[in-house]
């Protein structure tokens, strides 16, 4: 097979622009595990404009932000992605955090009770619903939900010892 002088070809190329740009995300992701932001976003920004858009990256920038604590740039992310899967919880869980954490419980409690019904296969929907009940005053409803969170995934009963969203609870615990 003839290879050009710089031995690519238009599909090798294109294959290693695709390997860059996976490394990119998966760079991210580390990133974002780690805590390092700044990283992340400029792994973000290395790739193509038309990729910023795709659910993986707007996945990455609404946890990147909310780990900044950039609840209101985080919430317009989360609610993009929402949008783009509409079936898919992970909007709906970051968007109802963001909202609580802007002081907007009751609609964050609203948006998780109105989300999917994927919602209902996650620990998580059921541990942040607790958490927003118990700061509205709905003791009897968030120890529902969080005992359904820990049939769910029983480590989530450590951090609850801890959550300062649930203080109210901890006799109940």
């Amino acid at each position: 097979m003839w290879l050009p002088a710089n031995g690519t070809d238009h599909e090798t190329r294109k294959r290693s622009n695709m390997d860059l740009h996976e490394r990119s995300i998966i760079a991210a992701q580390g990133y974002l595990e780690l805590g390092m932001f700044r990283d992340v976003w400029r792994e973000l920004q290395s790739l193509p404009e038309a990729m910023l858009g795709c659910a993986e990256v707007l996945e990455l920038s609404v946890l990147s932000l909310m780990g900044e604590g950039r609840w209101g740039e985080a919430l317009e992310i989360a609610r993009r992605l929402r949008d783009l899967r509409p079936k898919d919880p992970s909007g709906f869980i970051h968007e109802a955090y963001c909202l609580h954490e802007l002081g907007r419980t009751r609609e964050a409690l609203d948006t998780l009770l109105n989300g999917p019904e994927s919602l209902m296969e996650k620990a998580v929907y059921f541990y942040n619903a607790a958490c927003y009940r118990a700061q509205l005053g709905e003791v009897k409803d968030a120890v529902k939900m969080l005992g359904v969170a820990f049939e769910m995934d029983g480590s989530l009963r450590r951090s609850a010892k801890y959550d300062p969203d649930l203080v109210s609870l901890k006799d109940k615990l």
